[in-house]
């Protein structure tokens, strides 16, 4: 652990993931079946729970930075880290809902789905699991390995 972090920090953390792991799931979100009737335009009520979600984090980003000037238990600074709109963002956000469709449940999700007794998603967290360790391996090539790749192209 850091030597700037307030010793509450990590249980804090674990507190805020028993509380999204539950809401979560009394929300049904941990479900893939009511995910896949979201995504096939049959029940709405999931826009509701995140429209929710998204109203009260929103308020927290915009009136927290001018209540505080850094961060209650790391005493960061807060900043907005803004990603430029690039072929990777927008190649990974497709791949992303395409897993998403396929799988019915988005990888927050999917451990909450643990919690409700859906072992059978563990297939979808072992597909994730490993789809994130081939992108880091592609990403971590050297750099003329995708030059050579590129010009043999």
């Amino acid at each position: 652990m850091s030597a700037n972090r307030h010793p509450l920090f990590m249980p804090l953390i674990l507190l805020g993931g028993l509380i999204f792991g539950f809401g979560l799931g009394f929300s049904h979100m941990a479900r893939p079946e009511v995910v896949l009737d979201f995504l096939q335009f049959e029940d709405f009520g999931l826009l509701f729970v995140m429209f929710g979600a998204a109203i009260v984090s929103g308020i927290a980003f915009a009136l927290v930075p001018r209540i505080r000037d850094s961060a209650p238990l790391t005493g960061d600074a807060y900043e907005r880290r803004l990603k430029s709109f690039d072929r990777n963002v927008l190649v990974g956000g497709a791949i992303f809902g395409v897993g998403w469709g396929l799988s019915g449940i988005c990888p927050g999700a999917a451990y909450a789905s643990l919690g409700t007794g859906n072992v059978a998603i563990l297939w979808a967290l072992a597909g994730m699991f490993l789809g994130a360790y081939v992108q880091g391996y592609w990403r971590s090539r050297p750099a003329e390995t995708d030059a050579a790749a590129s010009a043999a192209d």
